[in-house]
C-alpha cells in the first residue's frame, strides 16, 4: 500500500470517457455538478473537478459538454479506446485523488462521496463501485459474465472480488505508477483489478452502489470483449501469481488420473492381478500423473523466475512449500527413493533379461517403474534450474559481475575517465 496519509488528499478530479453519449451526457454532467456539494461534504477535500473525454465521438457529446462552463472538455479527434480516454484525463487532472465514471448514467455520482470516505477510512490505493448488489439492474448475461471472472480472479489472487469491471473508481494519484501499464480498451477496468489483486503491492476494497440501466446502447460486445477480459486476468496471474494457475491446472491433471486409476487399483486389490483390457486405464492414469508432475514443476520454476523478476520470493504459500521440496537434502532424498523403488518395481524384468536376454514381466511393473524413474528425473531437472535461477538473482547484487567491460575515455585534463563499453 502507498504511504500517502488518507488525511493529505485535497482535490478529487472524476473522469468521464465518452463515445457518441449525447443521449446521456448531459444528464451524467448535470448530476456530477449537483453531488460535488455532497462529495466534499462527506469528505473533507478541498476541490472536485470534472474532466470530459471526447473519445472520438461523431454525434453531440462534445457540444454538449462544452456547454457546461464547469467542465474540462478534452478530444480526440478519432475514436483511441475507453482506457485511452481515462489515461489522458488522468494526465490533465490536478487532484491527487483520481476516478473515473462511465458516462452513459448508470452510475450515481454521489456515490464518489462512499469511495472518497472508504479510501480515508480504510487506508486503501483502489476502491470500486461494485455494480453486483441487491437491486443492481446490470443486465443477465453481463451479471453471469462478471460472476465468472470474479471467481475466476479470486482463485488466482487469493482475494475476494465481487466486481472486476466497475466503471466507477477512486485511486491514489501516487499509486498509477504501480498500476501501469493499461490497456487503451475496454478491458482497461478488469486489467486494472487484475493488476492490483494479483501482484499485491496495493490495496483494493469494494463497496456495494446502486447501477441503474444505461440510457443508449451498449458499446460493449459480450464474446469480444468478454475473451480480452477473461485474457487479461490470465494473462495478470501468469505475470505475477503464475504458480497459481499451473497449479490448479496441474490439480485438475491428478483428478482425472485418479479417475482413471482408481478401478485398476481397486480391481488389484481384490483379485492380485491386472486384465490385459485396463492397459488403456494405467495408460493414462500415468499419462495424466506425468503432465501433472511436469506443469508443477513448471510452476515452481515460472514462480522463482517472477520472483525474480519482481524482487520478491515465492508467491504463495503454496509455492513456498514447494519451494521446500526441492531444497538440496529433500530432493537428494526423494529422487533417492523414487530411483530404488521405480529399480525393485523393474527388478524381476532386468534380471531377466539380463540371464536369458528376454523379458516376461508384466506390463504394468514397466509403466509404474517409468513413471517413478520419470519423476526422479523431473525433480532433477527442475532443482538445476532453480539453482541456475538463483545464481542469475545473487549475480544481480555482487559489484562488478555481470557488469559491461570498461574502456578509457580521453579527457582534457586530470586522470583517464572511465565508460561503460556500449
Amino acid at each position: 500500500m502507498t504511504d500517502s496519509v488518507s488525511t493529505d488528499c485535497k482535490v478529487l478530479s472524476v473522469v468521464i470517457p465518452a463515445l457518441n453519449e449525447e443521449l446521456a451526457i448531459g444528464g451524467t454532467l448535470r448530476r456530477c455538478l449537483a453531488a460535488r456539494e455532497s462529495i466534499l461534504k462527506r469528505t473533507g477535500l478541498r476541490h472536485v473537478e470534472f474532466l470530459v473525454v471526447s473519445d472520438g465521438s461523431t454525434d453531440r457529446t462534445e457540444e454538449i459538454a462544452r456547454s457546461f462552463s464547469e467542465v474540462t472538455v478534452l478530444t480526440f479527434e478519432v475514436n483511441r479506446g475507453y482506457g485511452a480516454a481515462i489515461k489522458c484525463g488522468f494526465e490533465h487532472a490536478r487532484g491527487d485523488l483520481v476516478g473515473f465514471l462511465d458516462a452513459d448514467g448508470t452510475c450515481d455520482p454521489e456515490f464518489f462521496g462512499e469511495l472518497v470516505a472508504t479510501l480515508q477510512a480504510e487506508r486503501a490505493d483502489v476502491v470500486l463501485g461494485s455494480r453486483m448488489g441487491k437491486g443492481s439492474k446490470m443486465p443477465f448475461i453481463r451479471t453471469l459474465g462478471n460472476t465468472v471472472f470474479a471467481g475466476l480472479l479470486s482463485a488466482f489472487s487469493m482475494q475476494s472480488v465481487v466486481d472486476t469491471a466497475s466503471g466507477m473508481r477512486v485511486l491514489r494519484r501516487a499509486s498509477l505508477k504501480d498500476i501501469y501499464p493499461l490497456p487503451d480498451g475496454l478491458h482497461f477496468t478488469p486489467a486494472m483489478s487484475a493488476r492490483v489483486l494479483t501482484e499485491g503491492k496495493l490495496k483494493l476494497v469494494e463497496r456495494p452502489m446502486p447501477y441503474a440501466e444505461r440510457t443508449g446502447r451498449s458499446k460493449l460486445s459480450v464474446l469480444r470483449d468478454g475473451v480480452r477480459f477473461l485474457s487479461i486476468i490470465v494473462r495478470a496471474a501468469v505475470t505475477f501469481r503464475p504458480a497459481r494457475p499451473l497449479l490448479m491446472l496441474a490439480a485438475v491433471c491428478l483428478l482425472l488420473s485418479f479417475a482413471c486409476g482408481i478401478y485398476p487399483v481397486v480391481f488389484y486389490a481384490q483379485h492380485a492381478r491386472l486384465e490385459e483390457w485396463v492397459i488403456y486405464r494405467v495408460l493414462m492414469a500415468s499419462l495424466l500423473a506425468t503432465v501433472a508432475g511436469l506443469i508443477v514443476c513448471a510452476a515452481v520454476v515460472a514462480d522463482r523466475i517472477a520472483a525474480v523478476a519482481h524482487g520478491r520470493w515465492a508467491s504463495s504459500q503454496a509455492a513456498t512449500w514447494l519451494h521446500a521440496l526441492f531444497a538440496p537434502r529433500l530432493r537428494a532424498l526423494l529422487q533417492g527413493v523414487l530411483i530404488v523403488s521405480g529399480l525393485l518395481i523393474v527388478r524381476p524384468g532386468l534380471i531377466e533379461y539380463l540371464q536369458t536376454g528376454h523379458v516376461n514381466m508384466h506390463w504394468s511393473r514397466a509403466v509404474l517403474g517409468s513413471l517413478l524413474l520419470v519423476a526422479s528425473t523431473m525433480l532433477g531437472v527442475t532443482s538445476f534450474l532453480l539453482r541456475m535461477m538463483d545464481y542469475i538473482d545473487s549475480a544481480k547484487y555482487k559489484p562488478g559481475y555481470l557488469r559491461p567491460p570498461e574502456r578509457v575515455r580521453p579527457s582534457s585534463s586530470g586522470p583517464p575517465e572511465l565508460e561503460p563499453v556500449s
